[in-house]
């Protein structure tokens, strides 16, 4: 999503300004191009060097230097940038940008620009606890900034609490995020499910399946590159959740079941790539089951198919119904059956026998089947290009 798009990062003076050359890096390989502005304290952190040898780009720190004699120095970075980030944000930075003074670089740059400003506060946590601080967040709040809020945890003074930076995989996912806002499917809703459900024997132990959640949330991802709002239902995963999306965590199938039922009703699109469990326990023990020596047998019984019951009554404004078929054999047959028997418009296929496709890799290998008897092979792809190229049939389709 930035690729291409032009991305000011401004770094002001805090303890947290060493980790904006790793956002500079995620920015870098996500592919944007990238201007550095530095306030004169945040190179007392970090040296304007290390950022020019990264990004093979002078490091922007007096504002009445003029990069080119056409611009204005001072405020043509903020009119450059698709997106400005500052990152780390000091309490001094936040107040100033609140009531609109501009006596550096950073600032003037914020002040300029007509695009999205993500800014990740860092700072010790009475700092940022103070009412005068978060008077100046909710201000920027107000005007429209996104606020990346910081975690807690150790900070430099060797207390404990919020205001440590968050996390630089956060922030740049933030970029991503506030990029995508006027996308192609801007003010579409989508549902998507992702990861293993866990049906539990007892309070210890439970029944799953392989799924690690990468295709569900590289599809949640690509729905919010192309700006669509995003309800992510997801199990149990391996990975970090794509920044934006609206989450809610389930454990069981029954649980995932009621939340796509609470939240399908405002969805345009559903898209179930979950591993959701087929069985379950029919009467889970209360207490851990002890060894004892005896053959131990579980009674399972079948859980209700989520998808197949959507696709027999749909909500109304539900116009895209997606499921997936994970098979070891006759996989294009069963894929056909559950198109039609569940009211699909689309399902995608995906021979999981293959060591390089299915669970716990990065790399998919499917088929795209449709209502209409269209049938897609792609090659082995990453899950994210999956992700895009499945995102791109189901904007078609709404």
């Amino acid at each position: 999503m930035l690729g291409r798009k032009n991305v000011v990062l401004c770094v002001t003076g805090g303890i947290a300004a060493y980790k904006a050359v790793t956002i500079a890096r995620l920015l870098q390989k996500a592919g944007a191009n990238i201007e550095v502005v530095m306030t004169v304290a945040a190179t007392r952190f970090v040296a304007p060097l290390t950022f020019q040898a990264l990004m093979h780009r002078p490091v922007g720190l007096d504002m009445f230097q003029f990069p080119h004699d056409a611009q204005i120095g001072h405020v043509s970075l903020g009119q450059w940038a698709d997106v400005v980030i500052v990152a780390p944000a000091t309490a001094n930075t936040i107040a100033k940008l609140a009531w609109g003074i501009a006596d550096n670089l950073v600032l003037t740059t914020v002040l300029a620009t007509k695009a999205p400003v993500v800014v990740a506060p860092a700072m010790n946590a009475n700092m940022w606890t103070n009412p005068a601080t978060q008077a100046n967040v909710t201000r920027l709040e107000d005007r429209g900034f996104h606020i990346v809020a910081p975690e807690e945890g150790p900070l430099a003074e060797g207390s404990v609490g919020p205001g440590r930076l968050a996390a630089e995989t956060r922030i740049a996912g933030a970029a991503r995020f506030v990029a995508s806002r006027e996308g192609p499917l801007a003010g579409k809703v989508l549902l998507v499910t992702a990861g293993a459900t866990r049906e539990p024997i007892d309070p210890v132990r439970f029944i799953s399946n392989r799924s690690s959640g990468r295709m569900g949330y590289a599809v949640a991802q690509a729905a919010l590159d192309l700006g669509a709002d995003v309800h992510l239902v997801t199990g149990a995963a391996q990975i970090e959740p794509p920044y934006g999306a609206e989450m809610t965590q389930v454990s069981s199938s029954l649980e995932m079941r009621a939340a796509v039922q609470s939240l399908l009703p405002d969805a345009d699109a559903l898209i179930m790539a979950a591993a959701v469990g087929d069985y379950r326990v029919e009467v889970p023990a209360a207490q851990k089951i002890k060894k004892s020596g005896q053959q131990w047998v579980l009674t399972l019984v079948q859980n209700p198919d989520i998808v197949a019951e959507i696709g027999a009554s749909r909500p109304p404004r539900l116009r895209v119904l997606v499921g997936f078929a994970a098979e070891t054999e006759g996989l294009l047959e069963n894929a056909r059956t559950k198109l039609r028997t569940k009211g699909l418009d689309l399902i995608v296929a995906n021979d999981i026998s293959a060591h390089d496709s299915g669970f716990e890799v990065e790399t998919n290998r499917v088929t795209f089947l449709d209502i209409n008897g269209g049938i897609e092979k792609l090659p082995l792809l990453p899950k994210q290009e999956v992700a895009e190229r499945l995102l791109e049939r189901i904007r078609q389709l709404l």
